[in-house]
Formats: structure tokens, C-alpha cells, sequence
């Protein structure tokens, strides 16, 4: 396995493995001894950063969520599991009754909606500390600094370790970190947006947001990495759910121009390497010129086998700028 280091501050900063675990449909439809088998396996690999939100997975059983915490949480009982794994969560989308959504009933993003998600995922995690806590969506009914301060009173505390955000416009994330770095607390650091080889249109209406654009990795996104050597991308959905190796099961917003012409090169880079087109795009993701770590959830030990195998995939600069240029 190999590693990053997630964070700036030394009271908080982590180091983390370059392939990230998504538990996001562990405890619903992954059972719990499948669940248990991936998490050892992963474990065992060097694998140490995990994926989970207090929403995942509502929309399985028109609940709110909390499977998958709660899953990470028996887990961690039971494998006798301390602070040597890094457990990421998210607040902010939880539906505040069963059976509405993030859409109309999200628990929101306010000073009280912050503290009482958190304290709720600790205990269903069992953890004293949040590793890193995300921002999961915006909530534009809240003033920024209400929610940059009520994230910062938890790190204070002790009860959180990193901040990061997922899932906003730029300008918002910019705005909350400078509204921090002005008051002397603690920013954002790690950002979780949907990033892969293929690129969705954002001129359409996409899967996720309306507009087609809050959820991906647009230009504008990686120039603020570029721009922010401090930040992370957390790339969650890199091998598009299948869509590598099914690409007829492709969502609509990939049909344009550049989808096939990428995939030819991804098909030529693969054959070259000897790997599968999935283990191409995690490699072309985590050793790229930006710092990226691809979280992909997996539902069998055959498709953690192949990820876990995608670490050690070297490829060369000509193979990479091949990869960028095509569109």
C-alpha cells in the first residue's frame, strides 16, 4: 500500500493510503458478514481510510440512514479496531423524517443541525473523535460563518479531527475558508467531489444536482486545487458504478464526443499495461499531478482485489498526457 498525508496541522493531519474504502451500502445491501470480509481484506492489504456518511443508505429502505455507520461501529467492536484507521463521515443530508430526502428535509448545516449529527455519528461509530468530517451538501438557508463556527467548536473540543466539504459550488468552499482563515479557525481542507476519466457534461441536468454541476470536478475545481496545495480530492465514484466495463449502462450526461474517444485511449493504455481499464483509472487518478485519492466502494472481494491492485500500476507520462489529451 502507499500513502498521503491528509491535512496541514500536526495536531490533525493523518496519513492516509492512496485508495479509499466506500462503505457506502455497507449494513443495507451488503450484508454484514460480506461487509466484515471487505473491510479485514482491505485492512490486511494496508488499506486504512474508510468512507461513510450518516445518511448512507436511506434511500434502501425510505429510512435516514445510519446502516453504515452503525455497520463501521460493530465492526470496530469487534475487530478490536482503534485510531490506526482514518473513518471519514459526512453531516448535512441526513432527511429529517423517513421517507423525504436530502432535496426537501435535510438536516441542514446549522450550528445545532452540526453538533447533534456529530454526536450521533460518534456514537453509532463508537469513536470518541471524527477523523475527518465532511460538509455533505450545501445548505444555502444558513449563514457561512454559523456553520464554518459550529464545525470549528467541535475541533476545538476535541470531538473532530479534520474538516472537509463535498458537493459544494467553489465560490461557497472559498468563501467558508476564508470566513475561517480570517477568524483563526480551522478550514477545509479535504474536498469530496465525483471525479473520474470520463467527464459528464455539465450543461445538462445530471444524476445528482439539477444543474448538472455541484457534484462533479469541473476545470474550475481542479484550478483551485492547483491553486491550494493545503487541499486534498477525496474522488468518490471513479470507476462510474460499472460503467468502465458496461459502458452502454452509461448515465446520459456521458453522451458526448469525448466519452468514446477517451475510452479508446483508456482501451490502449490498458492493453499496454497489462491491467484492467478500472485499474488504469484509479493509477491515472492517484498518481496524477494533483492530490487525489480514489474512493470506490465494492460490493465483492474479486472487485477489492482488482482496486487493491491498481496501487502499485505505474504509468508513464506519455501514457498519462495520452489519457488527458483525448476528448
Amino acid at each position: 500500500m502507499k500513502y498521503r498525508t491528509i491535512g496541514s496541522d500536526p495536531a490533525t493531519r493523518r496519513e492516509v493510503s492512496v485508495l479509499a474504502l466506500g462503505a457506502m451500502l455497507f449494513g443495507s445491501r451488503t450484508d454484514e458478514k460480506t461487509s466484515f470480509a471487505l473491510l479485514d481484506r482491505y485492512v490486511e492489504a494496508g488499506g486504512n481510510f474508510i468512507d461513510t456518511s450518516d445518511n448512507y443508505a436511506f434511500w434502501t429502505d425510505a429510512g435516514q440512514g445510519g446502516q453504515s455507520e452503525e455497520l463501521l461501529g460493530r465492526w470496530r467492536r469487534d475487530r478490536g479496531v482503534g485510531d490506526e484507521i482514518v473513518i471519514a463521515t459526512k453531516l448535512g443530508a441526513r432527511p429529517l423524517a423517513p421517507g423525504t430526502g436530502y432535496v426537501d428535509n435535510a438536516e441542514g448545516l446549522s450550528a445545532k443541525a452540526i453538533r447533534e449529527s456529530a454526536e450521533r455519528s460518534r456514537e453509532r461509530l463508537g469513536v470518541e473523535r471524527l477523523d475527518l468530517l465532511y460538509a455533505h451538501i450545501e445548505d444555502r438557508t444558513v449563514p457561512a460563518r454559523e456553520t464554518v463556527e459550529g464545525f470549528a467548536e467541535l475541533v476545538a473540543e476535541g470531538t473532530v479531527g479534520l474538516l472537509g466539504v463535498s458537493n459544494h459550488a467553489v465560490w461557497r468552499v472559498e468563501r467558508a475558508r476564508a470566513l475561517a482563515a480570517a477568524a483563526g479557525l480551522p478550514r477545509y481542507e479535504v474536498l469530496q467531489y465525483h471525479h473520474s476519466l470520463l467527464r459528464p457534461r455539465t450543461d445538462v441536468p445530471g444524476d445528482l444536482w439539477a444543474d448538472g454541476t455541484l457534484g462533479a470536478t469541473t476545470a474550475e475545481l481542479l484550478s483551485y486545487l492547483e491553486a491550494e496545495p493545503d487541499l486534498t480530492l477525496v474522488a468518490y465514484s471513479p470507476l462510474l458504478k460499472g460503467g468502465y466495463v458496461r459502458p452502454d449502462a452509461l448515465p446520459s450526461d456521458y453522451d458526448h464526443p469525448g466519452t468514446p474517444a477517451r475510452l479508446k485511449v483508456l482501451g490502449e493504455v490498458a492493453r499496454e499495461t497489462g491491467a484492467t481499464v478500472n485499474q488504469v483509472v484509479l493509477a491515472w487518478q492517484s498518481g496524477g499531478r494533483f492530490p487525489i485519492v480514489p474512493l470506490a466502494g465494492v460490493s465483492s472481494l474479486a472487485q477489492l482485489e482488482e482496486n487493491l491492485a491498481a496501487v502499485e500500476l505505474e504509468l508513464t507520462g506519455e501514457q498519462r498526457l495520452r489519457l488527458d489529451a483525448a476528448h
